[in-house]
């Protein structure tokens, strides 16, 4: 039995619902892929705030019609596609991914969106190399902390500095 009208409309709008607290949807050909594969590619997104919609290619291009921040994903829309509508830690969500394409080779990155613009799959690779957003806190908290470390020694040095001084000159008018 085909879908109804107001089954697509309810799809369409569900679709529009997740796109919009989405910060990158990156668009794959998942011809091939089993549902067990389907499943485990769900399941390793899942961690990085990442989520796999199978949707069919009009349904989505009516929930991104009229929508400058994702008009450009009718792009990549042909054949067998599926969405990885990211959420969270983007580095996170295309490096699941790409191991996730190494190890069963049967999906093909399309294309992405982000903030409207389309990215390329050299775009898709540079993000996946970005550090976690774990590792980009601890580097930024790492570096705040050597600033107030270095401020700390800095305002201790300077009365150091001058109880040397005055002890220096001190020693010179009782060698005198």
């Amino acid at each position: 039995m085909g879908r109804t009208l107001a089954n697509k409309k309810q799809i369409v709008e569900s679709l529009q619902e997740n796109l919009s607290d989405t910060l990158m949807t990156v668009v794959i050909d998942f011809k091939g892929l089993t549902v067990a594969e389907i499943t485990d590619l769900r399941n390793q997104l899942r961690p990085a705030g990442a989520q796999c919609k199978i949707a069919k290619n009009t349904l989505m291009r009516r929930a991104i019609q009229g929508d400058p921040k994702w008009e450009s994903l009718a792009d990549f829309l042909s054949d067998s596609s599926a969405l990885l509508l990211i959420k969270d830690d983007l580095g996170a969500a295309v490096k699941a991914y790409q191991t996730f394409q190494k190890a069963t080779k049967k999906t093909e990155l399309r294309g992405a969106v982000m903030d409207g613009q389309p990215l390329s799959q050299a775009d898709i690779k540079a993000i996946g190399d970005l550090p976690s957003l774990e590792v980009l806190i601890g580097q930024i908290a790492g570096a705040i902390n050597a600033v107030t470390t270095k401020v700390a020694v800095g305002v201790n040095e300077v009365p150091a500095s001058l109880a040397r001084a005055l002890q220096a000159h001190a020693d010179s008018d009782q060698a005198s």
